[in-house]
């Protein structure tokens, strides 16, 4: 199928390039049509915290919508002259915006007084205070002209002594885009010029890599209007795609630069080259889409948003891999390796007897030192993992300087590092109930309800509780209310969760009793809590499916027992030491200040399934790339000790390359502003080239030279299996019998002035 697509390709060029400008410009344009569909909304069904946001939903719609704050710190007490008219200007002229259903201002009676520092804050007291913004719609439907208007309004106030800062997620930015994937583009072009030694085959799969790239996050944007996804998943899309799509389109333009070599015609390359190498890249990329994919079933709506979103991209870039790919090669004939840079070398194939020759010979003589070395640096990496946490960082989290990150510093030097993440306490109250408004005559609102009295003096004791609002509100029919609590402890903190579970499993029954008062506590804290546990709870099943599906397919592909079981064992000791060095760096701070990182905090919850199955596929596809090869040897010689050797010689040069761009790509990351973008550069690095120099260039060899002919033992009963072929195969027949290709029944332009030229032109 694979040559026959390849051909097609080829020989209707045109045609092929036609479409892919039409899907790029036409996927951009819809894109931009549709809108920012962002969602920043976290919903947990089933979950305490889902069912607290139910019943504020249905009963206090309201109170339903996003929530921020405008904090200020002053030199002089907030109630000075010089002070008090400048915030209620500012309070005024944010409560006006659309979008805005109420702000509640330290200067107003009753509740206000809770809204600045108290005297025993020190020096904070009557000079850093905060008004609590409600608007009607979600973190995503808030207009951006209303959250523009109040940055400006921040800005324009902070001036003789006053600072104002805008807290809460609502007003969160994200750093100017492009400049991550511009960084890691560039470093990508340094790479290939040096491997190709050529300009022109430099440019082809960067070409490729962008059109997937553009399509992919176009198509990322319009799926954010059907899904609940998040604004950093183009970063990680984009992150994902440029890694990917430039790797597949490497290992393509090898196979096709050494057809060339090895004097096949261009067309009969390009064939051959989608055949074999485009075989590998089908089959990792099908890897990795399945188990991005497979994050829908994990059963949270924004994992899967991710998942989805990742998933999309791959699919594009393979795609545009094997059908773009060869209609352009279609277009540069033999002149691939025109405009060669002077000094570099053009090699289209191995090294011959270089280095990677003598490198797999020396492994071969000492299979055990470096068997065992390379297991002792991967389990010395993967030491951090056994303390890993779990959970979701806060604005605190966020670098110096950013608007939320100042807001969440004046609140907790004035109210504690709780203040920024109250718990919601929601009770349902039973009919009768004695309600006394805080303001007669007014049903729903702040109000005093003497049957939760137990309850506010039972949470407010907890040793993990700063205080609890005695104001509570009430909806108008009288039924629910709702209590904040400010935990003593900020809310990526572990000891904030085992107060919240404390308060769930023992303090709330044990105060309520047989009152008829159901109780539900929510607020983002619990939320991010509950679905952390759910994470956790389905990791191993996630993982342990995605081992079982990587050693089938490979049992099929490799007809053998041990190599699929040696390469999930690989697998997880490399990505257990890719999660050792993210815990290090941001859990534990080594390093933290050199790479912008605010504050150590925990891992994202998401992050450990999301790398597992993005490096699952990626390290298929290298895995793949280097078992063929060797197995071909095998199945040619017969001698296992042989094969290993020249299979790793054969293939450690474009693996590295392929390698060293995925790590440049993926770590150039590091320079955006989030902090979950950070994570995830440096772990797909770090797992990447673990992956591809300490696994591949010395586990893998040396274990399989000490396995011997073992590693390609197959039960007899499992000989039923179909036969698959990925790449060595047809590596094997076509490139050294170029009249095996099937190709009738194709056209070929016989003017391709490229075709006319002899074997070598141009090189």
């Amino acid at each position: 199928m694979l040559q026959r697509l390849s051909a097609w390709c080829y020989d209707h060029r045109w045609i092929v390039l036609a479409i892919w400008v039409f899907a790029f410009f036409g996927t951009s344009a819809a894109a931009s049509a549709a809108g920012d569909g962002w969602s920043q909304a976290f919903k947990l069904q089933g979950a305490d915290s889902y069912e607290a946001l139910k019943i504020i939903e249905e009963r206090f719609p309201e109170q339903a919508g996003a929530s921020g704050d405008v904090v200020f710190g002053s030199d002089l007490d907030y109630q000075d002259p010089a002070v008090r008219p400048r915030l209620e200007a500012v309070f005024a002229d944010v409560a006006a915006l659309p979008g805005v259903t109420e702000v509640v201002t330290p200067y107003d009676e009753g509740r206000g007084a809770r809204l600045v520092a108290g005297p025993d804050a020190g020096d904070a007291a009557g000079r850093i205070g905060f008004a609590q913004i409600q608007f009607v719609d979600d973190f995503d439907a808030v207009p951006a002209e209303t959250l523009a208007e109040m940055r400006t309004l921040a800005d324009d106030a902070s001036t003789d002594g006053l600072q104002v800062e805008l807290g809460g997620d609502v007003f969160a930015e994200q750093g100017p885009p492009g400049t991550s994937e511009l960084i890691g583009i560039f470093a990508a072009i340094l790479i290939l010029l040096v491997a190709f030694g050529s300009v022109l085959a430099m440019g082809l799969p960067i070409m490729t890599a962008l059109f997937g790239l553009g399509i992919g996050v176009s198509l990322v944007s319009i799926t954010a209007h059907v899904t609940s996804v998040p604004e950093f998943a183009t970063q990680l899309a984009a992150m994902i795609g440029i890694g990917v799509g430039i790797d597949y389109a490497l290992f393509i333009v090898t196979r096709y630069r050494e057809g060339l070599s090895l004097g096949l015609e261009p067309r009969q390359a390009v064939v051959t080259s989608i055949d074999t190498a485009g075989r590998a890249v089908l089959f990792a990329g099908t890897t990795v889409v399945i188990s991005l994919a497979s994050m829908l079933l994990i059963g949270i709506e924004f994992v899967g948003g991710l998942g989805v979103s990742a998933a999309l991209v791959v699919l594009v870039t393979m795609f545009t891999s094997i059908t773009l790919l060869p209609a352009v090669l279609g277009f540069v004939g033999r002149t691939i390796d025109r405009f060669s840079l002077p000094g570099v070398k053009n090699r289209a194939a191995g090294d011959g007897r270089g280095f990677w020759y003598r490198w797999s010979r020396t492994l071969q003589r000492n299979p055990w030192p470096a068997a065992l070395g390379g297991l002792a640096v991967l389990l010395l990496l993967a030491v951090p993992v056994l303390s890993m946490r779990l959970g979701f960082t806060d604005a605190g989290n966020r670098p110096e300087g950013d608007t939320t990150r100042e807001a969440y510093d004046l609140k907790a030097q004035a109210f504690g590092p709780g203040s920024s993440a109250p718990l919601l306490v929601v009770a349902t109250l039973p009919d009768g109930t004695e309600i006394q408004p805080l303001v007669e005559g007014m049903d729903g609102g702040p109000a005093i309800v003497p049957a939760l009295a137990p309850l506010i003096e039972a949470v407010g004791a907890d040793d993990g509780v700063a205080g609890v609002d005695p104001f509570v509100v009430v909806n108008p029919d009288g039924d629910v209310a709702l209590l904040q609590v400010v935990p003593t402890t900020s809310g990526q903190d572990a000891a904030t969760i085992d107060t919240l579970n404390r308060l769930r499993g023992d303090v709330i029954p044990a105060a309520v009793g047989d009152a008829g008062i159901e109780v539900h506590v929510g607020g983002i804290t619990a939320l991010f809590e509950d679905m952390s546990v759910q994470l956790q709870e389905r990791l191993p099943v996630f993982i342990g499916a995605v081992l079982l599906l990587s050693f089938l397919l490979l049992m099929v592909v490799f007809r053998s027992i041990l190599v699929p079981i040696k390469a999930v064992i690989m697998n997880l000791l490399s990505i257990g030491a890719a999660y050792g060095i993210i815990v290090a760096i941001f859990q534990w701070g080594w390093g933290a200040d050199a790479i912008g990182i605010g504050r150590n905090g925990p891992i994202e919850s998401f992050l450990p399934m999301m790398m597992f199955a993005i490096l699952f596929g990626l390290s298929m596809d290298y895995e793949v790339f280097l078992l063929t090869r060797i197995k071909e040897e095998y199945d040619r010689t017969g001698d296992n000790g042989l094969a290993v050797a020249d299979g790793l010689s054969a293939t450690a040069r474009v693996i590295t390359a392929a390698a060293l761009i995925m790590v440049t790509v993926f770590g150039s990351f590091i320079f955006g502003d989030e902090r979950v973008i950070k994570m995830f550069g440096i772990g797909l690095a770090v797992a990447i080239l673990i992956d591809a120099t300490i696994v591949r260039m010395v586990l893998v060899p040396a274990t399989m030279e000490l396995l011997g002919d073992a590693n390609w033992w197959f039960p007899k009963w499992l000989q039923w299996l179909p036969k698959v072929h990925v790449e060595g195969t047809a590596h094997s027949i076509e490139t050294l019998h170029p009249e095996a290709l099937d190709l009738t029944g194709f056209d070929s332009d016989a003017d391709d002035a490229g075709e006319r030229e002899p074997v070598g032109s141009g090189r």
